[in-house]
């Protein structure tokens, strides 16, 4: 039997990209998904589409009463959660210099608050039940940090930190997996503002993997008999240098 069939797991960030391409994989393979996003269009045609039961909330990651509402509306809908993927993200590449203030407070809002809020929203369930899963998807940039990203790269690796800690904390009890994607097509680069640096990023466009390769991972990681566990994960294009 597929490991994941049955499983309650929770998506944030799953309206489009890797979240959707996650909700999907894990749905062909028999999981019960609980999608979270801003966009409750895309939230509905996703759920519609699945091939598995799936409940959407419309949840804005900062907010931590929408995350907490998120958890309560899998409890309401299955009764548990067996595993959560942080995976809502932005990044809104700029200089230091640039002084865009706005635009590292949502940076860190979104990638560092949306994850501790997530842990929070499940933790206390999964340790009373004594297992579940956590997987938080960081970057390649929270293994390095490159000009432009120095801001985005500082909350991945704190996801990678955050995500460690944990691990240690609740060895025995909770699993915790942190995937690390390389140049991904996804609408990240939507959301740089500065036109040179965001054509700087049209030189990954080439190389970029499908969502498909992420959802992968997560489907590998979640799939593991109970006493393993999948710690990291680096997934990138095999062109890619860094």
């Amino acid at each position: 039997m597929d490991r994941v069939q049955d499983k309650v797991v929770v998506v944030t960030g799953a309206s489009s990209g890797i979240g959707r391409a996650i909700a999907q994989k894990l749905s062909e393979h028999g999981a019960l998904l609980v999608l979270g996003a801003r966009r409750e269009d895309r939230l509905q045609e996703l759920a519609s589409r699945l091939p598995n039961p799936a409940e959407y909330r419309v949840t804005d990651v900062t907010r931590r009463e929408q995350v907490e509402a998120l958890a309560r509306a899998a409890l309401d809908r299955f009764g548990r959660i067996d595993a959560w993927v942080n995976n809502a993200g932005v990044m809104p590449l700029s200089r230091m210099e640039m002084d865009k203030v706005d635009e590292w407070e949502r940076t860190v809002d979104v990638n560092i608050k949306g994850v501790l809020w997530g842990i929070h929203a499940a933790l206390g369930h999964m340790l009373t039940r004594g297992h579940g899963h956590f997987v938080n998807i960081s970057s390649v940039g929270g293994l390095k940090t490159m000009p432009t990203a120095a801001v985005y790269c500082g909350t991945k690796y704190a996801v990678r930190a955050i995500g460690e800690g944990l691990r240690m904390e609740t060895a025995g009890k909770v699993r915790v997996t942190t995937i690390y994607p390389g140049a991904v097509t996804s609408e990240l680069t939507h959301g740089i503002s500065v036109p040179e640096v965001r054509r700087s990023m049209d030189a990954f466009v080439d190389i970029a993997i499908p969502p498909e390769a992420i959802a992968d991972g997560v489907l590998y990681a979640l799939g593991q008999p109970a006493d393993v566990a999948v710690t990291d994960l680096v997934i990138r294009p095999a062109r890619q240098e860094f």
